[in-house]
């Protein structure tokens, strides 16, 4: 008994922490919370960085961020909040690569750390000490798992791949 409880402790923990830190990055984007620069400054970053539209954009990954980190942190459709958090971080992580690995040199190290350990959450679930334990699973069925990352894995690579393709008709038009 004793390590199911550290277990799930463990897990309320990582959560929790994972949960936050992808809430306030969406809030940033969003709402401008926490030195953000809101929905127009993310939406002119979004454009800069070849996401199209712009500002339908800049909602999804705010909403895909600060949604799904509210989840995790409950824990409730963990594996929804999981994969939406992995496709959202997938996208960063696309945008970063070309600069390296290591964040200190504006690389996808942070976008893959916290993409690998939403996937990774809603993979394992949530725990006794979630919402989902106190809805009897009702959105943590291991169907969902399945759905929840295939519809994310289409999601990421129709946007990355639109992405891709406007970047390399600009190039070609340059």
């Amino acid at each position: 008994m004793a390590c199911l409880n550290r277990r799930d402790l463990g897990l309320l923990v990582l959560r929790v922490g994972t949960g936050a830190v992808l809430a306030a990055h969406g809030s940033q984007k969003l709402f401008g919370w926490f030195g953000g620069g809101g929905i127009e400054a993310t939406a002119a970053g979004m454009e800069a960085m070849g996401f199209l539209p712009p500002r339908q954009s800049a909602v999804a990954a705010g909403l895909g961020e600060a949604g799904s980190g509210a989840l995790l942190a409950l824990g409730l459709a963990t594996p929804a909040a999981g994969a939406a958090a992995a496709g959202a971080m997938s996208a960063a992580v696309a945008v970063q690569a070309p600069a390296g690995f290591f964040a200190q040199g504006g690389g996808y190290e942070y976008p893959a750390f916290l993409g690998f350990t939403a996937a990774a959450i809603g993979l394992t679930g949530p725990g006794r000490y979630s919402l989902d334990h106190v809805t009897y699973h009702v959105f943590n069925q291991p169907w969902m798992v399945a759905l929840a990352f295939a519809g994310s894995a289409a999601g990421v690579v129709a946007v990355v791949g639109k992405r891709s393709r406007g970047l390399r008709k600009n190039a070609d038009a340059s």
